[in-house]
């Protein structure tokens, strides 16, 4: 009997055990479960926000894309003014043309020619203030450019005519002591 008690003992000890383990066995099952939750909702937080993020690329793209659709529409649209407002004088410039064919062209006419070529149009119907802003600056700067480049091409004119002046000089005493 003492040996049935002491293995019922046993047994009951065992048990204990095996519960004890299995319990801890299970809290520990819930602490993982607990911290993959965590895990999953930051992870599908940080998702979110990368998506909230994509979309908002998106749609900035989307109203870039517009605006340079309408912008191009714009000059498509004031190309087409200047077209057709040309027409009304168009008959009268063929002739014109077609006369001034056969001489040369004057000066006037060719600076006439290049300076249209040059010339660059405005469009500035549709610019907000601050595009309207950075316009004159751009063309401020442009006009400083060429204002600088006007220079050093007048002080390289001036330059070259006296290297001619002093070249004609030295022609011209080398000759008489001839």
């Amino acid at each position: 009997m003492e040996k049935d008690l002491q293995e019922l003992q046993t047994l009951i000890e065992v048990h204990f055990e095996s519960r004890k383990k299995e319990e801890d066995e299970l809290i520990q099952l819930k602490d993982r479960i607990e911290k993959r939750r965590s895990e999953r909702a930051e992870q599908q937080r940080i998702r979110s926000e990368r998506e909230k993020e994509r979309q908002k690329r998106l749609e900035e793209e989307r109203t870039r894309k517009e605006e340079e659709e309408a912008k191009k529409r714009a000059e498509d649209d004031a190309k087409k003014k200047k077209t057709l407002t040309s027409l009304h004088f168009g008959g009268y410039m063929q002739k014109l043309v077609k006369k001034r064919s056969g001489k040369r062209q004057t000066e006037r006419e060719k600076k006439k020619k290049i300076l249209s070529e040059r010339r660059k149009p405005l469009d500035i119907d549709n610019l907000s203030q601050d595009r309207l802003k950075d316009k004159a600056k751009e063309l401020w700067d442009w006009m400083h450019e060429l204002e600088a480049e006007k220079f050093e091409l007048q002080y390289q004119f001036t330059r070259q005519k006296y290297e001619v002046c002093v070249i004609l000089d030295m022609i011209s005493n080398t000759s008489e002591k001839i």
